[in-house]
């Protein structure tokens, strides 16, 4: 018998989520740890009178990719990809690796250029209607110090919400940073500021990511100043990078150390001109996660952190930087943490005071 909270969760994924109506292209990108949930989906879907395509990708194929693949094989563009983000309508992304660190011995290079080829599919999905989730497996719960039984439940309690609600809830911090005009966060090691004017704050209400909760803004380019460590250690593919101290100057980034795979960080800042750049600032609001777990979907949100990321600026809302990197990192703010907009403090210690 197949577990009610999958049922749920593929419920809030097709029905709320990317919200499948009659004629619907939807693409599901699953693996096969993945299936049930998958499943779950397409049966939806087709309830819902749509079209549902299904993509499954096994172990392994990835690696092999990437350690075969010529330079010519690299950049050459995936036309077929391109035909179907073309033509679907939404598109479900269902995560559930198993092997965390497939991609720890890759040549961050290749990673990159790969990036920089595909992105513009990626622009075409970004205008879509689209959700990525994860699924629960044993390589994330072994990431997480869990057993799988105790990462299902972590995960379906963060997930299985009422989104709707939790939507409203986000209205009144989007309200403030719609508002503000600069922003400043102070904690150990990290005094930062910039400028928020004239950008529009968005919620993540479970529209986009699954588990959800966060509101983030793009900061005004150049205007990044300061100095950040980030509490946690974070992974881009597939690199662990931990220890992360960065400084800034004009907007840009002029100084990067990390205490773990300070090479891969650097690289990945010459990814391409905005990749020194802020992207997003953003900041945690899902209290049910309360335990860093080494996934960005899952972290990012935890309640009483912000994140501010590297790179791409998601265009919605005025966000101009343009980059193939978008990397996310984050400050736990819980232990003396202050977030400010426009002198006023927003949130101490984790705790909002709006």
């Amino acid at each position: 018998m197949i577990d009610p909270r999958i049922i749920k969760l593929a419920n809030i994924l097709v029905n709320y989520s990317v919200s499948v109506k009659k004629g619907d292209i939807l693409v599901i990108n699953s693996s096969s740890d993945s299936a049930p949930l998958a499943l779950e989906c397409y049966k939806l879907a087709l309830k819902n009178r749509a079209y549902p395509v299904v993509n499954f990708s096994m172990p392994g194929f990835g690696y092999t990719y990437y350690k075969y693949a010529s330079l010519q094989q690299l950049k050459r563009f995936p036309k077929i990809a391109e035909f179907e983000a073309k033509q679907l309508t939404c598109e479900i992304n269902i995560n559930a690796p198993q092997n965390t660190r497939e991609f720890s011995n890759v040549d961050p290079k290749k990673i990159a250029l790969r990036r920089k080829i595909t992105r513009p599919i990626s622009e075409i999905i970004l205008k879509k209607r689209w959700v990525g989730c994860v699924y629960p497996t044993n390589a994330m719960a072994q990431e997480a110090d869990m057993s799988l039984e105790e990462f299902e439940n972590f995960l379906f309690n963060a997930t299985n919400r009422n989104w709707k609600e939790e939507s409203k809830k986000q209205d009144k911090l989007k309200k403030v940073l719609d508002k503000g005009s600069r922003v400043r966060i102070v904690a150990d090691d990290t005094d930062i500021s910039f400028s928020i004017k004239g950008r529009e704050a968005l919620k993540c209400d479970g529209k986009h990511n699954m588990p959800d909760g966060e509101v983030f803004i793009a900061p005004v380019e150049t205007t990044t100043d300061g100095f950040i460590k980030y509490t946690y250690p974070t992974i881009y593919g597939g690199r662990e990078v931990d220890g992360v101290t960065l400084e800034f100057k004009n907007g840009a980034v002029v100084k990067a150390k990390a205490g773990k795979n300070e090479g891969f960080l650097k690289a990945m800042l010459k990814t391409d001109k905005g990749a020194k750049y802020l992207g997003e600032f953003g900041v945690g609001v899902n209290y049910n996660i309360n335990k860093f777990i080494k996934s960005i979907l899952f972290d990012e949100k935890i309640g009483g952190t912000i994140h501010l990321a590297l790179g791409m600026a998601y265009k919605r809302g005025g966000g101009k930087n343009e980059s193939a990197l978008h990397w996310d990192m984050i400050k736990d703010l819980k232990q003396g943490g202050t977030i400010y907009v426009d002198h006023k403090i927003i949130q101490k210690n984790g705790k909002f005071r709006l």
